[in-house]
């Protein structure tokens, strides 16, 4: 089963689509990739719906990626004795360490590394950003607050501070947990949550030690600001447009949306542009309009992968779900304008910066003559230099390692299979022209692009280039 798009699709498994059934019918209908979310279900739900994808992945003989997307740490307000207060803009109150449960005057914070954070003038976003305050006062252990927006505030809302980097680790102790059991049952990509800065994803592939792909989640203003320095330590990064929409003004998702994209395509590191892309769904059969224009949006961007969260996890029309957003990913691709646009997303780099062979390649395969590209790689690195180059041929990828092949369904463009190494010459040119028929990329007589590298079967960049013709009879009749 070959898809008829590039462009990847992340689906979030959930009670509404962990069975099974249902999972085997996601990838049928274009779920690339499936997201285990760590803030929901347990180790039991989760060690469950893994098992349902590897299933699916068997029946219909094509790899599926798992992401394990961890919680992060979730900064929250203690508790109220009524559970709820009214407040209305200039109200004051005072957040303190003390477990007392609140009322109209304080209310506990058990952050201690945020009062610490904290300047006078700062501000506060409380419960999504419905509520909005301003600091006062402060010390090591409370902040005297003014309301500026917002008419309730209810126990254990999440906060969050713009405008300061909070020193704790984006590893939570649950985190930690998570992150081992995920590696124990044989995730192919890790996600970070709250990520800050550089170090944080160096703490992760420390403990990760690859045995998964590391992906960083965008969410925090900070992170803009180290954007780059982050990429080093990145196999892939999310435009988590969740909680970035909190942080940041409603005016400047977009943009930020852009920066991470564009960064991301030059480094040739998968991006996911995740949450509320097609949100109605969760209780509707159908998309609105503007989230039909946001998937397209990231379609013509370059985005690697769009992601579905709620829509597959707890939705009434978690299907339908994925075959509009398959739908809409393709008829963004039949527009005579989608190549210039998306090219124009992606900033040329130095030529000493691109690998030559790759962007040979790339060239070669915009001629009308080649019908597709086949890609030979142990762990994954030419395939991905490959698709970074956008070329808008089908690329075949054959690799024998079955973590790579599962890896690799993130990444755009890339229909990867499971092959056998080969072992000399003669041998690529054959895989390759018989996997390229055998999937129908390719007809009698039409040219193959053939990307490898020597010595054969041993880890390293591709130096090898070959154009090969599909004969124009089967194997059994080339001697």
């Amino acid at each position: 089963m070959i898809r008829a798009r590039r462009a990847r699709i992340v689906a979030t498994l959930g009670p509404a689509s962990r069975s099974p059934g249902t999972v085997k019918a996601l990838a049928q209908a274009g779920v690339d990739v499936f997201r285990l979310n760590f803030s929901h279900g347990s180790h039991e739900d989760h060690a469950a719906a893994l098992k349902a994808v590897r299933g699916a992945e068997m029946a219909l003989q094509r790899p599926l990626g798992i992401l394990a997307d961890l919680q992060g740490p979730k900064l929250r307000l203690g508790r109220f004795k009524d559970v709820e207060i009214s407040i209305k803009p200039g109200h004051k109150m005072r957040f303190d360490l003390d477990p007392t449960p609140g009322d109209e005057t304080r209310v506990e914070m058990p952050h201690p590394e945020i009062f610490k954070a904290l300047r006078e003038g700062m501000l506060l976003l409380l419960d999504d950003g419905r509520v909005r305050l301003r600091v006062g006062k402060r010390d090591d252990e409370w902040a005297d607050v003014t309301v500026e927006s917002g008419l309730k505030l209810s126990d254990r809302k999440g906060v969050a501070v713009p405008e300061a980097i909070i020193p704790v680790s984006a590893l939570t102790p649950k985190d930690r947990e998570d992150l081992a059991f995920a590696l124990r049952i044989g995730v192919d990509w890790v996600a970070l949550s709250f990520v800050q800065k550089a170090e944080d994803m160096a703490e992760l592939k420390k403990i990760v030690n690859g045995r998964a792909a590391c992906l960083a989640k965008i969410e925090k203003p900070q992170a803009l600001n180290e954007l780059e320095s982050i990429l080093d330590y990145c196999d892939g990064v999310m435009v988590a447009r969740g909680d970035l929409g909190v942080e940041l003004n409603p005016e400047d998702v977009p943009v930020a949306q852009k920066q991470i994209i564009r960064a991301a395509r030059n480094r040739g590191v998968p991006v996911i542009v995740a949450t509320q892309m097609l949100e109605s769904m969760t209780t509707a059969p159908a998309p609105t309009r503007a989230e039909a224009s946001d998937v397209a949006n990231a379609v013509y961007e370059g985005a690697d992968a769009l992601m579905l969260s709620a829509e597959t996890a707890s939705g009434d029309y978690p299907l339908e779900s994925v075959g509009i957003m398959s739908r809409i990913i393709e008829r963004v691709e039949g527009d005579p304008l989608w190549p210039s646009l998306m090219s124009a997303e992606h900033a040329g780099m130095d030529e000493h910066d691109v690998d030559a062979l790759v962007a040979a390649a790339g060239k070669a395969a915009q001629a009308q003559s080649t019908a597709c590209m086949v890609v030979f790689t142990t762990l994954g690195g030419t395939a991905r230099r490959m698709a970074r180059e956008r070329p808008l041929r089908p690329i075949l990828v054959l690799t024998p390692n079955a973590d790579t092949a599962r890896r690799l369904a993130l990444v755009w463009g890339l229909e990867t299979r499971l092959g056998k190494e080969p072992d000399s010459l003669e041998s690529v040119t054959d895989d390759a022209i018989d996997s390229a028929m055998k999937y129908g990329l390719a007809e009698p007589g039409q040219r193959i692009l053939i990307l490898a590298g020597t010595p054969f079967g041993a880890p390293g960049a591709a130096n090898l280039l070959r154009l090969a013709h599909a004969p124009a009879r089967a194997k059994s009749a080339r001697k």
